[in-house]
């Protein structure tokens, strides 16, 4: 697939802890844009497992082969962040029946935030669609690191299981 001459796309999100979903979506876009920003988000009301280094760390171990990603921290408005990148186009990785109605909700507020910002929906390929930072959170600590990995990107298991055993001992 050809590129789009000098676009940049930015995946916005907490990925806490980044998933193979995550990693579904940002290899596929990878492969359209000439350039990924991934944005992760800093929420002060949410309980992380992992503070956002640690995040973006994670993701920049699971993208390393991927040579047009960047990984940046953000706070505040997500919109705000992706026209602080000069982008005009903002990916939202969606699961097909969980995300669907937030999501459009979003994305019409967006719209009168910046209406020269697209948002593009892009549900992980088939037995990814339903695997969430959520779903990770609830199995990790009675998973063994085969289940894991059908689960996370194999780079960041070794960090999963560093924070479990810190936390759940």
């Amino acid at each position: 697939m050809s590129t789009n001459s000098n676009m940049t796309a930015v995946y916005p999100g907490s990925f806490d802890p980044m998933t193979l979903g995550h990693a579904n979506v940002v290899e596929r876009i990878s492969r359209v844009f000439d350039r990924v920003i991934i944005g992760v988000g800093i929420n002060h009301e949410k309980r992380p497992w992992f503070t956002p280094e640690q995040r973006v760390t994670m993701i920049e171990q699971s993208t390393a082969h991927l040579p047009n990603i960047e990984v940046r921290l953000y706070e505040g408005l997500t919109i705000r962040f992706v026209q602080q990148c000069k982008s005009k186009i903002m990916v939202r990785g969606v699961r097909p029946i969980t995300d669907i109605p937030a999501e459009m909700t979003m994305m019409m507020a967006n719209r009168q935030l910046a209406p020269d910002v697209e948002t593009l929906f892009l549900v992980a390929d088939g037995e990814l669609a339903h695997v969430s930072s959520s779903l990770i959170k609830e199995i990790a600590s009675v998973s063994d690191d085969t289940i894991l990995k059908r689960f996370l990107p194999e780079a960041i298991v070794p960090t999963v299981r560093w924070y479990i055993s810190t936390h759940f001992s």
